[in-house]
């Protein structure tokens, strides 16, 4: 019986990931370690909503900006992080360059979406759902299970209506 519910547990995770999951594990175990890293070295969460602010706090002298400036360049270093390990990953594992049939202003217009979803709701998908999740923050469970329910919302619906991309 067990073996029985084992197999079937193995087969419903297989569905969804005909690759395998390992390759996930090791990048779910690298998040978690790296955003560990930033938060012993500097006390701070790590999320990616707050680069472009706190890159322009190098040339702006607005004070909304230069509240990151004590945080900016570890900021700096791990959106580039983020952008330069997908590419080590493009070229070296993953077949290289990823190209996409969405026309630009989709694309563009999903940015700004987005950027003013991070705002409104005060941090992104990498900030509450791994460092804000992980630190018992119910704001970020609350902010998490939003996320979920809006997205999966939001494809059952373009699904519904044949919006194609």
């Amino acid at each position: 019986m067990i073996l029985e519910v084992h197999a079937l547990f193995l087969a419903i995770l297989a569905e969804p990931f005909p690759n395998g999951i390992a390759h996930y594990a090791a990048g779910g175990v690298l998040v978690g370690l790296g955003v560990t890293i930033i938060y012993l070295g500097t006390g701070r969460i790590a999320g990616a909503s707050t680069f472009l602010e706190s890159t322009l706090s190098y040339g702006s002298s607005l004070s909304r900006f230069q509240q990151y400036r004590p945080s900016r360049d570890w900021r700096v270093v791990f959106t580039l992080g983020i952008v330069l390990g997908a590419a080590v990953y493009a070229f070296t594992l993953g077949g290289g360059v990823w190209v996409t049939e969405v026309q630009p202003w989709r694309l563009f217009l999903g940015g700004i979406l987005i950027g003013i979803g991070t705002r409104v709701g005060k941090g992104c998908t990498s900030g509450h759902g791994v460092c804000g999740v992980g630190s018992a923050s119910p704001a970020s469970f609350v902010g998490v299970a939003t996320f979920l329910l809006i997205a999966i919302g939001t494809a059952q619906l373009v699904q519904a209506v044949g919006v194609g991309i």
